[in-house]
């Protein structure tokens, strides 16, 4: 009814502002997975393998932070009339949205694909699109329709005449994940052909309370596919998030890149300007070399070649020091409960949750992710260019 009655007023050329909580969906990542196998070693050899056979393409990447290998947050949308169910990434890292289409060769085997034939509100478009992320890629054409955040089973936020991508082929990065596609919650300025993202879309029509959203992230657990957080669009989360610290200007309104002047654990502190983004699609915290290997030092962390990561024992989670992170005046602290994980190595050993990361020269230093966003909720301030964040309310 609700989704009807938005549908009228859209027809009739009416505005009607709203809050829409989405909830999201946990599922382990395949970084993770692939830690326990001890095949995340190799894997990141056969990717720097890549960059290195032909460094420019990687280095010219417009969602080149992305490796969806990483991702552990998911939610449902619908796309057309009636509406078709699919599960996406929910992704502040990058811009566009794409599913698998009915036309996607073997490679989209055992997704959702969507129908447009059987939706009454598609509009053709004859654009073809290609995307190249650092992990993966996918090509198709754009169409239009309605997309809608949530199942159809509950509060949806309809926005009609969105463009996205309709994929005929995904690389098997995309084929062996849980999510049918992604949906890309940055800016228009980091959109592959420049197509409207999805929330912006929203703003833009009014559809929104207000050009923001917030999004709450619980604590890992064990469990997967279970309950994971909530996006709140159109709002501040007052339920699940405190008052707000602070804000943070935007330094470029692509990524939600702004600046962190310090980062500190235990004895050890760097103290420099840095470029940093909050990224949902990032299972971990992402740095330069020598500050990762300096703060995993002060933790007690090993680094492991064969893992690809750092091992910290278990039993030191209780103990151990906050990172703390310095963004504008004020320092935010992260417990390790968030900062190191428990996989089931089944040895005692957990990941310390931070990876050394090289933007060669472009893009942001540091990817703040989701140890950063489970501690604190983050308010993603679009109409503002701004990151709000705020004390999360949980145990």
């Amino acid at each position: 009814m609700r989704r009807s009655f938005i549908a009228l007023l859209t027809l009739l050329g009416l505005s009607s502002a709203l809050v829409v909580q989405h909830q999201m969906v946990y599922r382990e990542s395949r970084r993770s997975q692939m830690m326990r196998r001890g095949e995340w070693g190799a894997y990141l050899q056969h990717k720097a393998a890549l960059r290195d056979f032909n460094p420019s393409v990687y280095a010219s990447l417009p969602q080149n932070v992305n490796d969806y290998g990483d991702v552990e947050y998911l939610g449902n949308i619908t796309i057309g009339t009636p509406p078709q169910p699919f599960l996406v990434v929910l992704d502040t890292g990058s811009s566009n949205l794409w599913v698998p289409g009915t036309t996607c060769d073997g490679t989209c085997k055992g997704k959702k694909t969507f129908d447009f034939s059987k939706s009454t509100t598609f509009v053709s478009n004859n654009q073809t699109w290609v995307i190249q992320y650092e992990g993966g890629n996918a090509k198709g054409y754009l169409g239009q329709d309605t997309v809608s955040f949530g199942a159809a089973t509950e509060q949806q936020l309809p926005v009609p005449k969105t463009t996205f991508g309709i994929a005929t082929q995904i690389s098997a990065e995309f084929k062996n994940d849980a999510a049918d596609g992604i949906l890309g919650l940055a800016f228009t300025a980091l959109s592959v052909g420049h197509v409207t993202p999805v929330l912006i879309n929203a703003i833009n029509q009014g559809i929104l309370d207000q050009p923001l959203f917030t999004v709450w992230l619980e604590h890992v657990g064990t469990a997967t596919n279970v309950k994971g957080g909530v996006m709140t669009y159109g709002a501040i989360d007052t339920t699940n998030c405190g008052p707000v610290i602070a804000y943070q200007p935007l330094s470029s309104a692509t990524y939600y890149q702004f600046v962190a002047t310090s980062f500190k654990l235990g004895n050890y502190v760097q103290s420099k300007t840095y470029q940093v983004i909050s990224d949902t699609g990032t299972s971990f915290i992402g740095g330069p070399q020598a500050v990762v290997d300096g703060m995993a030092k002060a933790l007690g962390a090993t680094f492991d070649q064969d893992f690809g990561s750092y091992f910290v024992p278990c039993a030191n989670i209780k103990t151990s020091p906050t990172i703390d992170i310095t963004i504008g005046s004020n320092v935010y602290s992260i417990d390790a409960v968030n900062y190191v994980i428990d996989i089931g190595m089944g040895d005692g050993n957990c990941f310390f949750a931070a990876f050394a990361f090289n933007n060669f020269g472009f893009g942001p230093a540091w990817i703040l992710g989701d140890p950063f966003i489970r501690q604190y909720c983050n308010i993603y301030d679009i109409g503002q260019q701004r990151m709000g964040f705020a004390k999360s309310l949980q145990p």
